[in-house]
Order: structure tokens, then sequence, then C-alpha cells
């Protein structure tokens, strides 16, 4: 599953000044509409026919964009830049990371991935409740494997004393 994880931020192509830019809060709680967002492009297909690739790339830019968007935070000590900066301890530092952190983001994503499951099936259905249903699922997985992020950098701080230029 770590693969998984390295995967996803080279298809994103995070830089550590993306990183420093992705802890800004309007970065990350705007990152919640990336979901819904591509779920409606999608969705799109039953009015606007075969324009929805056009919906599907601008929704795809915006998750490409978004951790990019936005300046650098003044601090990083509210919820959100800890919990970027947690992801960041737990992408590039995997083997200091405590196993029930380990735990928690691999059972957290695999109900996230499960709620994508049922997004996609309510989507090519064009099911209304299943697609509200697995954004719910997964977007809360999502947000609940976040937080666990949060305490996973003030572990990391209480334990290493590090700070992001550190990490």
């Amino acid at each position: 599953m770590s693969d998984l994880y390295r995967t996803a931020e080279r298809l994103m192509g995070m830089s550590g000044g993306d990183w420093t830019r992705h802890a800004n809060p309007w970065s990350v709680y705007t990152r919640f509409t990336t979901l819904p967002l591509l779920a409606l492009a999608i969705w799109s297909r039953a009015w606007i026919g075969g324009w929805v690739w056009g919906a599907v790339a601008l929704a795809l830019a915006w998750i490409w964009i978004n951790p990019r968007a936005f300046p650098a935070p003044d601090r990083l000590d509210g919820w959100a830049g800890r919990g970027v900066l947690g992801e960041r301890v737990f992408l590039t530092r995997r083997a200091e990371v405590p196993g029930h952190f380990r735990g928690w983001a691999l059972g957290l994503s695999l109900a996230s991935l499960a709620g994508g499951v049922i997004l996609g099936a309510g989507l090519w259905w064009l099911a209304l409740d299943w697609v509200i249903g697995g954004l719910i699922v997964a977007m809360g997985a999502k947000a609940w494997v976040f937080d666990r992020m949060v305490w996973l950098y003030d572990q990391w701080l209480q334990t290493h004393g590090k700070a992001l230029g550190e990490v």
C-alpha cells in the first residue's frame, strides 16, 4: 500500500514548495471540493453528452492546480497545516512512522476506496443516492485520515522536534 501512496504523490508531481503551499488552509479546505466536482463533471454526461470530457478535464485540472494555487501560509500550526505536514512525514519517513498510524492510514484508505466504488457505481447508473453515499464514505474517510495525519505530525514534533524544513 505504501507504493500506492508514493505513486499518487508522483502523479501529482508535488515538490517541497508545492507541499508548503498546500499547507495553506485555503488549499486544504478547497481540496474537499475536488471529488464532488469530479463527480458532478461525470454526472453531467446526462446533460451535455460528449462535452463531458471537457468538464472532466476541468475537474482534473483543479485537482492538480489546487495544491499549487495558494501561497505558503504564514503559520503552520493550524489543523490544515499540521495535517499536510503529517502527510509529508507519512510519505517521506515511512519507516519511522508508528505502526498504529500506518494501520489507520491503510484502513481509512480502504474505506475511501470502498466509497469510491460506491460513487463510481452511482455515476455509472446515475443513481443519486449511491453518488451521495459514496461521496460521504470516501470524503469522510479521507477527512478522518487527514485528521490522523495531524496527530502524526504532533507526535513527530514531540518525538523528533523537527519542523517543516527538517522533514
